[in-house]
């Protein structure tokens, strides 16, 4: 009879299927994992709600509309040029005195950001501090 004590054997934990099983879930995590887009942003434009200010006569009022080309209208007269200094005078030769009367840019939906920050920065150097942008009136559903 061999009443000996086997040595017991050391577990071993077979750690090749948990590597495989880890790197799969990190596959299937980087596959899978929507990137955050942070150098978008998602605008909302406005829409007018209320009916059109009676008070001012478009007479007195000055409209500077920007076509998606980058082109000035200014009350509806095509500009020869679109730089600074030729809008700027014609603004000037148009306001005269009268730099308290309002101002309303129409800006297309195609056009630059560039174009409209142009108008209001002519338009702040120039002293005229009522400004308005014009904005689409919905029709009733």
């Amino acid at each position: 009879m061999n009443l000996q004590i086997s040595p017991k054997e050391e577990p071993e934990i077979n750690l090749t299927s948990l590597i495989d099983v880890v790197l799969l879930l990190l596959v299937f995590f980087m596959v899978s994992t929507s990137f955050v887009r942070e150098a978008e942003l998602s605008l909302i434009l406005p829409q007018a709600q209320t009916e059109p200010n009676a008070r001012v006569s478009q007479i007195d009022a000055l409209e500077i509309s920007i076509t998606k080309d980058g082109s000035y209208l200014i009350n509806g007269n095509l500009l020869s040029n679109s730089e600074r200094e030729t809008l700027s005078s014609v603004i000037e030769e148009l306001m005269g005195d009268n730099f308290d009367s309002p101002v309303f840019i129409r800006a297309d939906g195609l056009a630059t950001h560039q174009s409209v920050v142009t108008v209001m920065d002519v338009l702040a150097k120039l002293g005229l501090v009522e400004i308005n942008v014009s904005t689409l009136t919905l029709p009733e559903p």
